[in-house]
């Protein structure tokens, strides 16, 4: 792979040209890391809003009809639902792994399969997550192991 960068002054915005014989896997999780680097969601913590980056949220979780982003070291609050989330995160790496829980991919330490069909993930900053059964799957499916 050939990285080149283009530094242009007059130009306002960052521009991103793949070229590539076909779009394969590879190219796929290319666009799929520099659309999760592009995504920004607002998380309230005490009285101030915090504009975050998709990227460094590790999971989404729904307690008592709240949802909640957490980060490495860090808790927010959304006002956002979950099902929101999972549309306008589908491309940026997470996926559900839960009722009420969704997971970015890309923070994924460690995965532990157990005899009920259930998976243990355990995140970047030690977190662990159970990933149900039905969901289970997704996981497979991302690594090719279905």
């Amino acid at each position: 792979m050939k990285i080149r960068i283009n530094e242009v002054p007059e130009q306002e915005d960052v521009e991103v040209i793949i070229n590539c014989k076909k779009v394969d896997e590879e190219i796929m999780r290319i666009i799929t890391m520099l659309r999760v680097y592009d995504k920004k969601l607002t998380g309230i913590k005490g009285d101030q809003t915090y504009l975050l980056d998709a990227a460094k949220i590790f999971y989404i979780d729904t307690v008592d009809k709240k949802t909640f982003l957490y980060t490495e070291n860090e808790v927010y609050e959304t006002p956002l639902r979950l099902y929101e989330l999972e549309e306008q995160l589908d491309t940026a790496g997470f996926f559900r792994a839960g009722k009420s829980v969704l997971i970015n991919f890309n923070e994924i330490k460690a995965l532990k399969s157990d005899f009920n069909g259930r998976i243990l993930v355990t995140m970047n900053n030690g977190e662990k997550l159970m990933v149900s059964r039905q969901y289970a799957v997704t996981i497979k499916e991302k690594l090719d192991i279905v």
